[in-house]
């Protein structure tokens, strides 16, 4: 598995928030978890470290 070290930005499209995201290749799958982005507008996996950040401008919520 591939770690990314760049962080990934997240839009109202990636919501719910999960790793691996859809686009990632096969290869690089781990097991699917979902990662809750809401509170501090990051995320990190706690299986591969990848790090989420909401798009600037961007919140979570009604």
């Amino acid at each position: 598995m591939i770690k990314n070290t760049t962080p990934i930005e997240v839009g109202a499209s990636d919501l719910p928030l999960h790793c691996p995201m859809n686009q990632t290749p096969v290869w690089n799958l781990h097991p699917k978890v979902f990662l809750d982005i809401g509170h501090t507008g990051e995320a990190k996996c706690p299986y591969c470290g990848t790090l989420y950040r909401l798009k600037a401008g961007f919140k979570v919520g009604h």
